[in-house]
């Protein structure tokens, strides 16, 4: 399998992505047992297919040894060459307080060692705390790390675009936003997609599949109980339904992109993927990585060569018009990790 070059997406000056970005968040304990020699050996199955570029955490269980593993095999068998076809987004989450440049830079220092790299890709930083106004110190410590070459490049994660526009006013260049946004969850639209527009700002979605309800697994199925749900992502993401609109009307929504998909001779998954591939300012998405457990590579690539028309518009935009406003229920982008 060979991906298109529409698979691609020049981020940055330096940095040419996959537009699906796997995510490492399924290796963090919260959705079973993950056999590291398996991890390591699927992610060759994902680069040698063109899905090179990897979203991780400092806290996501050993999502950044894998990286720093992997990277080390990936020398031994391939060489140097191999390693400047891999891109790694890790985070950085600490807990709110004072931010001096001693911790900050011990962070970044013990994710640049487990990930085995001089200088972190891009190091998405999020905050939980907006009263505390420590997280403009830390970002200010970050770009002068940047600068110093151990950070090439500086994003952000759940920030809302209020927190956005302070930062940016801060004189801090800020070349992304990890934020949640499907077909279920459409808060970006209301501000923050406007504001990135008009800084230069990517988005890098999460959530895109709605931790896999958006599939043709949960079409004309029963409301799942909370208890029966195997993994913390469906129970998010089920009371994410919940809110926009109820399983009644999730069900029309679904209904509506297997039409569609059916028209396409796609996946359900790969039409939820390329409506939001079609936003404004959006560079790639998140798709979870089961690493080890369950591959859908060849069903993922189909994605690339999907381009939805003007009715297909028109018939999801027939269903979401009936949801609730999550922006009011909820806020901003984020509000729902600060609330």
């Amino acid at each position: 399998m060979i991906l298109p070059s529409s698979s691609r997406y020049q981020f940055t000056d330096d940095l040419n992505i996959c537009r699906i970005l796997n995510g490492m968040w399924q290796v963090s304990g919260y959705h079973g047992r993950i056999n590291p020699k398996a991890a390591i050996d699927s992610m060759f199955k994902y680069v040698d297919a063109g899905f090179t570029t990897w979203d991780l955490a400092d806290h996501y269980g050993p999502a950044e040894d894998f990286i720093g593993e992997f990277r080390q095999q990936l020398l031994n068998q391939r060489g140097q060459e191999a390693l400047s076809n891999l891109q790694a987004f890790t985070k950085w989450v600490p807990r709110p307080g004072k931010m001096t440049r001693a911790i900050v830079e011990k962070n970044i220092d013990i994710s640049r060692q487990r990930m085995n790299v001089d200088s972190l890709d891009l190091l998405q930083f999020h905050w939980w705390e907006y009263r505390d106004k420590n997280y403009l110190d830390a970002l200010q410590h970050m770009s002068q790390l940047q600068a110093e070459g151990k950070i090439k490049h500086l994003a952000l994660t759940n920030f809302d675009t209020e927190h956005l526009k302070i930062i940016v006013d801060n004189g801090i260049k800020i070349v992304s936003n990890q934020v949640q946004f499907s077909l279920v969850d459409r808060r970006p639209l209301m501000r923050m997609v406007e504001y990135c527009q008009q800084h230069n700002i990517k988005l890098l979605p999460y959530g895109v599949l709605c931790g896999g309800f958006l599939s043709e697994k949960y079409l004309n199925q029963p409301e799942p109980q909370n208890f029966k749900l195997e993994t913390v992502s469906l129970k998010k993401y089920k009371n994410m339904i919940d809110a926009w609109g109820g399983w009644s009307l999730f069900q029309e929504l679904l209904q509506t992109l297997k039409t569609i998909a059916d028209k396409h001779q796609v996946s359900i998954a790969n039409v939820a993927v390329r409506y939001i591939f079609e936003q404004p300012t959006v560079a790639g998405a998140m798709i979870g990585a089961r690493l080890g457990i369950s591959e859908h590579l060849e069903e993922n690539s189909r994605v690339f060569e999907l381009s939805l028309d003007e009715e297909d518009y028109q018939k999801i935009q027939a269903v979401t018009d009936k949801s609730q406003d999550l922006f009011g229920i909820i806020g901003d982008c984020g509000d729902e990790y600060r609330r």
